[in-house]
């Protein structure tokens, strides 16, 4: 058992969640507080109903999401609002969210993990969002085929690609999530290959209009690792086991 207070502090800190703007209803920190306790973490993407309920099964204690509980802002206690903040209540589930904080964060963040796992090194701030660069780019030598083949095995399902730059990738970079209807500022900063998750239909004939590949992962399957990555940190600081509640929406 670890002192919810000392942990919540602890990720705070970390994350620098005081310290990175977002948007408003993402509510970086504590979302749901607990009696107090920590016996277990469990992280997902996203704080939907289905996560909670089954979090709530496993006595979690402690559930760590990217997207947290009020992204549609101030709603009236009613409908799913109430079953996911009663279920958590009944369950004594305390609820802790990091969006921007955890994408950008070097060790732990999205973009960074992703970056790693495809092998891209010596990576370089890129892509400003609320002030800081939020994503990382890298100079490679790496062929589209090649690289849509290694993304889908990260991934673990197969990305789509809107082909609009080089056979032969040289500037690629990443930001996970949904910044595909950014892919003109990309280009504007000198990618040839920009990796997201997703992004709107005319992001596809812009990335052909603009040359630049864009590959969609997928907005879920892009933002698995920061969540994992936070919670086995703090499993491994705080002496509780953690585990990771899978539960994709293949866009």
């Amino acid at each position: 058992m670890a002192p919810l207070a000392e942990l919540i502090q602890h990720a705070d800190a970390l994350l620098q969640t005081r310290e990175v703007s977002d948007w408003a209803n993402a509510w970086n920190g504590l979302q749901v507080a607990n009696s107090g306790r920590v016996s277990r973490i469990v992280a997902a993407v996203d704080g939907c109903e289905a996560v909670i309920a089954r979090a709530a099964t496993v006595t979690a204690s402690l559930l760590v999401v990217h997207h947290g509980l009020f992204w549609s802002g101030v709603q009236p206690v009613v409908g799913p609002v109430y079953r996911k903040l009663k279920t958590a209540l009944d369950a004594d589930l305390a609820v802790y969210s990091a969006h921007l904080p955890l994408d950008l964060h070097p060790r732990l963040g999205n973009n960074a993990l992703l970056a790693k796992a495809l092998g891209f090194k010596k990576c370089r701030p890129f892509f400003v969002e609320k002030g800081r660069p939020i994503g990382l780019r890298a100079s490679v030598r790496i062929s589209r085929d090649a690289l849509m083949e290694r993304l889908g095995r990260v991934l673990g399902t197969p990305p789509h690609l809107a082909a609009g730059g080089p056979d032969q990738i040289r500037e690629v970079g990443v930001v996970t999530g949904g910044a595909g209807g950014e892919v003109a500022r990309a280009a504007l900063e000198g990618v040839d290959t920009f990796v997201t998750g997703e992004g709107p239909h005319h992001s596809f004939t812009a990335a052909e209009e603009l040359g630049v590949n864009l590959f969609y992962g997928g907005h879920y399957a892009t933002e698995t690792f920061g969540v994992k990555a936070l919670a086995a940190e703090l499993s491994r600081r705080f002496h509780v086991p953690w585990e990771f509640i899978d539960h994709p929406t293949g866009l």
